[in-house]
């Protein structure tokens, strides 16, 4: 089936004129209802330690095709009016899913059963894994591969890569916590068990230094798994002056000793962090 969908999906994106033929748009629907079901989804992970990701970019492409062959409609949601060409997803009692109001997920994202979602927003494309918090006003953007027993606290927002199709999604993988504000973008990878705190920024070219050794230990677009993350700059010299410019900090990392559900205070008061 997928291997039918997928070449109907990679014609179609690459003849536009294809989506004139019932069998590409229902090879577009059928996409969806398949990341919206949880049976398909945009990157999945390595099946053993040390594999990396795989990133399925004619998912993608079927998403992009997706917002082609919508139109524009009036959906009324309780008392909230929309006016979008996604539906949003329904049926969260049957799935299993917390979710209050007024969380709004659309489909084609699937949030696996014992999730719940505070006031926030998980876009087309993503995966929310079990026991995860989506906290309030955090967003979860398009394609987004976050883990189980993950925090998202709130007001994090994790970036959408939608484009180019083959373009790795930002992943935060299982037992994740993510502080208040923090911002993931550009398809920046965090490591399981990782923590970062309140404010950290972190893009594809965001210079993350590993400061708990003797010398600095330089990472882009990838935290590694159990450090625990705080804000910070470095100086870099313009015609102007010397200024300071963002960066990211690994103070160290979780201890055994922390468990996975402990609270983000607790995860960084070994290091003296104020959060």
């Amino acid at each position: 089936m997928s291997e039918t969908l997928e070449r109907l999906i990679r014609a179609a994106y690459e003849d536009r004129s294809l989506l004139a033929k019932s069998e590409h748009v229902d090879a577009v629907e059928e996409t969806i209802a398949l990341l919206d079901r949880g049976e398909l989804r945009v990157a999945t992970p390595p099946e053993g330690e040390g594999g990396s990701w795989t990133v399925h970019a004619w998912v993608k492409q079927a998403i992009l095709l997706y917002f082609g062959t919508r139109k524009l409609e009036t959906m009324e949601v309780g008392p909230f009016e929309y006016y979008d060409k996604i539906p949003l997803k329904r049926g969260w009692a049957e799935a299993g899913v917390r979710v209050v109001p007024p969380a709004t997920a659309r489909r084609g994202a699937f949030i696996e059963r014992g999730a719940v979602l505070m006031p926030s927003y998980v876009n087309v494309g993503a995966w929310v894994g079990s026991g995860t918090m989506v906290d309030t006003w955090a967003t979860v953007g398009s394609c987004a591969q976050i883990g189980r027993h993950v925090h998202l606290s709130g007001g994090v927002g994790i970036g959408g890569v939608l484009e180019p199709p083959g373009a790795t999604p930002v992943i935060v993988e299982d037992g994740c916590f993510l502080g208040s504000r923090a911002i993931v973008v550009e398809g920046v990878h965090i490591e399981r068990e990782a923590v970062l705190g309140a404010n950290v920024v972190i893009t594809a070219s965001t210079p993350i230094i590993d400061v708990s050794g003797s010398e600095p230990v330089e990472h882009r677009g990838r935290v590694p798994a159990r450090s625990v993350v705080i804000p910070g700059t470095r100086p870099k010299s313009f015609p102007a002056g010397d200024y300071q410019l963002a960066c990211a900090l690994i103070i160290g990392q979780r201890k055994a000793s922390t468990d996975k559900r402990t609270s983000l205070e607790d995860a960084l008061r070994d290091f003296d962090v104020q959060v």
